[in-house]
């Protein structure tokens, strides 16, 4: 059985090779190649042309409308795009429970090194008083802080549910960045990147940082595989790659 497959935002660099991932692999037809316009202003189902996933990259202000639409199409949704917030979250949770026959992945971040690097920073985080983020992307990235970031201060949060929230000093600060769950991330854009993250935890008299470092898209292609490997079959809302790939 091949599962047909339209791509929203496939003529921007993450679609493209998501688009790529789906030609190559085994079980897949990939049927359609839109733009966010059309994914967004276009409401008949038929623009996606009878496809059972539509995974949507593209940008924060379309994408809810694009997933909406999908959703209505009768496709279960696979999100790369960031900017889905936890009141984001909560509206598509709410939606879904109206179509229990569909479900939907949003993901932060396609790569598997990127969500192990975060799981070990949850793992750390009920152990230091002092835990703040520093995340670097190229100069294109629209969206700060990034996606993967506030997942990531999300889950050390929650992590952290049984000693209380971070210690986060001077936080009226602006340069002291934006407080997600407690957590102060700090967004550079630089030309030159293309994702890195740091996890900066400290205690009285130690120091221990947690590094992913992107250097190519070819990092994406193994979750972008395991998520539509799995997208079929989920019903309600999942988030995080690491919920497809058993981590954390």
């Amino acid at each position: 059985m091949v599962t047909p497959v339209a791509v929203v935002g496939a003529t921007g660099r993450l679609g493209g090779l998501v688009a790529s991932v789906v030609q190559d692999t085994p079980g897949f037809e990939l049927v359609a190649r839109l733009s966010s316009k059309d994914g967004a202003h276009r409401p008949d189902p038929s623009v996606f042309q009878g496809a059972a996933v539509v995974v949507d990259v593209t940008v924060p202000a379309l994408s809810p409308d694009i997933v909406a639409n999908a959703l209505a199409s009768g496709a279960n949704v696979l999100v790369g795009t960031s900017g889905w917030s936890a009141a984001r979250l909560a509206s598509l949770r709410t939606s879904l429970a109206d179509r229990p026959e569909q479900g939907a992945l949003v993901v932060p971040n396609f790569s598997i090194g990127s969500v192990i690097g975060t799981h070990l920073a949850t793992i750390a985080a009920p152990w230091f008083p002092s835990i703040e983020i520093i995340e670097t992307h190229h100069a294109g990235k629209i969206d700060s802080p990034s996606g993967t970031a506030v997942r990531t201060a999300e889950l050390v949060s929650e992590a952290r549910r049984d000693v209380g929230p971070v210690d986060a000093p001077h936080v009226d600060q602006r340069a002291r960045g934006q407080q997600v769950a407690s957590v102060p991330i700090h967004s550079l854009r630089l030309p030159g990147v293309k994702a890195v993250q740091d996890v900066v935890l400290s205690g009285p008299g130690e120091t221990l940082t947690i590094r992913h470092d992107t250097t190519d898209d070819a990092a994406y292609a193994p979750g972008i595989r395991a998520a539509l490997g799995a997208i079929g079959d989920l019903r309600g809302l999942s988030v995080g790659l690491g919920t497809v790939l058993g981590i954390g």
